[in-house]
């Protein structure tokens, strides 16, 4: 068998691990990657994220601790303010109030100094104009408290970390599958793993694992998630398969979290089993929430404009997954079809266009046609007309009287030509893991001991989503809890 000796062991080779390993590396500790992927599929789930991050700021000096920001882009945008207390209310907000109270003020304060962080390991980041920006009263606003993305969005960053780990001199492992934690009932001594196929050992004092959820994985999804999940398609990496979470929970970790709850959106119908890197995230559809989601009894069911898109996109696409045949429709008419974001213009996506709501109604696939007359009828006559439309702002523009009433950027449908998209559910991260010390990473096991050895971050810290999620929080959590992580793994192999 195949044998090496490092001070850490990182499991995994997205923004998490990348992180920790360049944490760690930080504290003076020899560390090795290990990723289950080959060279060409490495990065995880980031490298299929969008890019934009979410972190708390307070002013214009905030900002220009991320990316360089002129005179000139300052007196004419409206950055607005992402604000300690504003990051956590909406945090609460979003996940019921159930969020770990001392996981998500970490995440919240160490969110700014994270950025910097990440900057100063070579990441470029530039200002948001392309997805949560318009212009209003003649100055570029910003919406939804996101005004910065990683340039070249989450294949970028894993670029930019990837860079830093190579010059940093950090080991990386392709092709190696860790399989079982090395445990002798007192402490983690290493990791087991499938290396090109054959058994290796990597013995170190200390290891984290940050190697994805179990969103790749249909029996863990049917499993945990529930009945029907097995049909959604994953948004991300197909390695991430639950391997981390098995191997903590063998050893006696705490499983902590909403396991029955994952990051999951309206992505096409039609897009392939797994995230292609070539398309990105580009088979999502967010810009719904200027238009009606039908579900195949051509009815409504979700209100479309309850907030911005980044507050809903996560929770969307699992409602779209109970609908009868697991999709929807989202349809458009010609006064908002210019507001559509970049991923309507893609080459492979389910698309029908059509001059009358009639023709229409033949062309949505699976589609009670009479019924979704019916319901653009009804909805059409509901709608609010003496308030001004305002895409930009949460406009108060909406209907009364519906069974499911929507309440921002109402519009009737009844300009041609119109268009209507199809999605069903993609899963991007699940939000079940296991209880970590806050402060380390250190994994805890069910008896609410530290674990001697094993930490973890990103998608298997347990207790930050519950039901819905912020967007622009995952890649923040993996960057703040693998920064952590790593600190507290290169520490934790002194002890």
């Amino acid at each position: 068998m195949e044998k090496h000796e490092y001070d850490v062991v990182v499991v995994g080779k997205g923004n998490a691990a990348l992180c920790a390993a360049l944490a760690a590396k930080e504290q003076g500790a020899k560390v090795a990657l290990l990723e289950a992927a080959s060279e060409d599929e490495h990065g995880g789930n980031s490298r299929f994220a969008g890019g934009v991050m979410r972190f708390a700021y307070a002013s214009l000096e905030d900002l220009r601790r991320v990316t360089d920001i002129s005179d000139e882009e300052a007196v004419n945008s409206d950055f607005g303010t992402n604000t300690r207390e504003e990051f956590l209310d909406v945090l609460y907000r979003l996940t019921s109030y159930r969020t770990d109270p001392d996981l998500s003020e970490i995440l919240v304060n160490s969110s700014l100094d994270a950025m910097a962080w990440l900057r100063s390991k070579g990441a470029r980041f530039i200002l948001n104009h392309g997805r949560q920006s318009g212009m209003v009263n003649g100055k570029r606003k910003y919406f939804g408290n996101m005004p910065i993305e990683v340039n070249g969005g989450g294949a970028g960053l894993v670029q930019y970390l990837d860079a830093a780990v190579r010059k940093a001199g950090i080991e990386v492992f392709y092709d190696a599958r860790a399989t079982s934690l090395i445990y002798d009932d007192e402490r983690v001594s290493g990791v087991r793993a499938q290396l090109k196929g054959k058994p290796a050992e990597f013995r170190a004092k200390s290891v984290v694992l940050a190697c994805g959820g179990f969103e790749a994985n249909p029996e863990m999804r049917t499993r945990y998630l529930g009945p029907g999940w097995e049909l959604a398609k994953v948004r991300g990496s197909r390695f991430n398969v639950g391997d981390g979470l098995r191997m903590a929970l063998d050893i006696g970790a705490a499983p902590c979290g909403n396991w029955s709850g994952c990051h999951a959106t309206g992505w096409d119908r039609y897009a392939p089993e797994f995230g292609d890197v070539n398309v990105g995230d580009q088979f999502q559809k967010h810009s719904y929430i200027f238009g009606l989601l039908i579900n195949s009894e051509g009815k409504r069911f979700v209100d479309e404009g309850w907030d911005f898109h980044s507050f809903t996109y996560a929770k969307y696409g699992g409602e779209v997954l109970k609908q009868p045949g697991q999709f929807a429709w989202q349809v458009f008419d010609a006064k908002v079809t210019k507001l559509l974001r970049s991923e309507y213009r893609i080459k492979f996506m389910t698309k029908v266009s059509a001059n009358t709501l009639e023709e229409l109604a033949t062309k949505l696939e699976g589609v009670d046609g009479r019924q979704f007359l019916k319901t653009v009828r009804e909805f059409n006559a509901a709608v609010r007309k003496d308030v001004k439309f305002n895409p930009n702002i949460k406009d108060g523009r909406c209907t009364v009287g519906l069974d499911v009433n929507k309440s921002n950027w109402a519009n009737t449908i009844e300009e041609p030509p119109f268009e209507a998209y199809q999605v069903g559910c993609g899963v991007s991260f699940t939000f079940g893991g296991v209880r970590i010390e806050p402060d380390s990473g250190q994994v805890i096991d069910s008896d609410m001991n530290p674990i001697p050895g094993p930490y973890a971050a990103g998608e298997l810290v347990g207790g930050i989503f519950y039901f819905n999620y912020p967007g622009g929080s995952g890649l923040m959590s993996g960057a703040v809890f693998g920064r952590i992580a790593g600190t507290g793994a290169a520490s934790g192999r002194n002890a």
